[in-house]
């Protein structure tokens, strides 16, 4: 199969290639090999690659033989590396698979290799010292976010058509956000993250995707949802598949908008502008817009310090862990300065100052929670600016605490993190593209992008504006169903 033919289609078609028998599992891995090959050596997504031993028959699964990636942490593939992004890891092996590399195998994914992660996936862009930054297709001289940045920029590239991606904070959003593609936070509890955890960061880590198309990301949720026997958390399954629930009109919605962030956080002007073509377009398709008031439960500086408390007394507790598994001291041989700055904030967490943490994420969770009594979805920007210039994120780091850390990371993505402590699904969702950017590469560009949360596992609202759509937590209507992103970005 020819290059040009791989990357112009989604997940879901190549898999139906390969059962009519057009194209074979084989053929497909080879086209992503190259693919991976000619993109890498700029973009730095792709950590590492291995043969393949899976060999699924042609139909047999919704996803037969479409290649896949996996990311550097959070699921565990027998024999393979998983170093988290991080020196103190490095050369770690899991022993078996996870339940999620199971249901990846079962969906008929063939997995030849996995993709960059920051440090502990402790940052929101890829430059881990490990092995280097990873670079955003669009325009190389900016991030891809992050934490599943290689992810991000593997699937915007044309690597693959969907990737494997995790997201504590907005790690699924913010590489969706920057590289141009559909990345969906799923509800707490949907998918399994055993057998090796019971929960990562007290609930508040998922799994899911990075995708081209809406319906690749409804139909991989399909095959990994669902709990696993001693889960801590349940989420009720959905009344019919979500490959299904797309092809569905979404009738007229009540939409609350959040144009700016809590804690005086400011979206950009280009933001902001999309944002507000985005509520013209959705007003001229039905639905009733209005810009909402959304109470976060508690101060921002008191969301912050608890937030920081939580993260660095579970990134404390996996370090001491590693570094007794691996023999290897905690310092800055093995640790970047913002995760060791972690460490040592998070060994001064009491355990009253993190129940109160815990306590502080409930308040957070009602809160939001009540906004849907006055609306169907919020519709947010995902970041309140373009992606950040390579190199710019980490300056000064060293002179900060674990708490001055979590702050300018959400500062950069302020609208994210109180999504994944209320344990809610919101997707980011391409929009529209800043000509800046677009005037860089011709034809592609990093755009705006939005998310959106309800109650349930949400797809998208339709747009008419090339295809690309604001999120929402709505079905989408059968015509719309395989919404898709530009093509794969030129950066070869």
């Amino acid at each position: 199969m020819q290059g040009a033919e791989y990357v112009s289609h989604d997940a879901v078609g190549l898999a139906e290639l390969v059962a009519r028998g057009e194209v074979t599992p084989a053929e497909l891995e080879a086209a992503a090999r190259e693919a991976a090959r000619a993109v890498n050596p700029r973009i730095n997504a792709v950590v590492e690659t291995w043969p393949t031993d899976d060999r699924p028959a042609p139909g047999s699964a919704p996803l037969a033989g479409v290649p896949f990636l996996i990311k550097d942490i959070g699921v565990a593939m027998a024999g393979r590396r998983m170093e988290l992004g991080s020196r103190l890891a490095e050369g770690n092996v899991a022993g078996a698979d996870s339940f999620l590399m199971r249901r990846f195998r079962r969906a008929g994914l063939v997995t030849f290799g996995r993709t960059a992660t920051p440090e502990m996936a402790y940052s929101n862009t890829t430059e881990p010292v490990l092995y280097g930054a990873t670079r955003n297709p669009w325009d190389l001289a900016r991030s891809a976010g992050g934490s599943s940045g290689g992810a991000g920029a593997a699937v915007a590239a044309g690597v693959v058509p969907i990737a494997h991606a995790t997201d504590a904070a907005g790690s699924i959003r913010i590489p969706a956000a920057c590289n141009g593609l559909f990345g969906l936070k799923p509800t707490r509890g949907r998918v399994s993250m055993g057998p090796g955890f019971d929960e990562v960061f007290n609930g508040l880590a998922v799994q899911g995707s990075v995708s081209r198309t809406v319906r690749d990301s409804a139909v991989l949720l399909d095959q990994i949802r669902g709990p696993e026997p001693g889960d801590p958390y349940y989420a009720p399954e959905p009344s019919r598949p979500y490959a299904e629930e797309v092809t569905r009109h979404p009738g007229a919605l009540r939409i609350g908008v959040l144009t700016h962030a809590w804690g005086g956080h400011r979206t950009t002007a280009p933001v902001a502008d999309a944002l507000s073509r985005t509520v013209r377009l959705l007003e001229s398709l039905g639905h009733q817009v209005e810009e909402a008031e959304v109470d976060l439960g508690v101060d921002w500086e008191e969301f912050l310090l608890a937030s920081a408390r939580q993260w660095t007394a579970n990134l404390a507790a996996s370090i001491d862990e590693l570094a007794a598994a691996f023999g290897r001291p905690v310092d800055s041989s093995t640790l970047e300065p913002p995760i060791l700055a972690g460490y040592h904030y998070g060994q001064r967490v009491s355990g009253a100052q993190f129940v109160t943490a815990l306590e502080a994420r409930n308040r957070v969770a009602r809160s939001l929670a009540r906004s849907f009594d006055a609306y169907d979805v919020l519709l947010t920007p995902t970041l309140p600016e373009l992606p950040v210039p390579l190199g710019t994120h980490a300056e000064g780091a060293e002179a900060l605490d674990g708490l001055g850390w979590l702050r300018r990371l959400f500062d950069i993505s302020p609208f994210t993190v109180a999504f994944n402590v209320a344990g809610m699904p919101p997707p980011s969702v391409a929009l529209s593209a800043h000509a800046r950017l677009r005037d860089q590469l011709r034809w592609g560009a990093t755009g705006q992008f939005f998310q959106g949360v309800r109650g349930g596992e949400p797809i998208t609202l339709p747009t008419r504006d090339r295809g690309w759509a604001a999120s929402s937590t709505s079905r989408l209507p059968r015509w719309l169903s395989m919404w898709r992103v530009p093509p794969p970005c030129p950066c070869r």
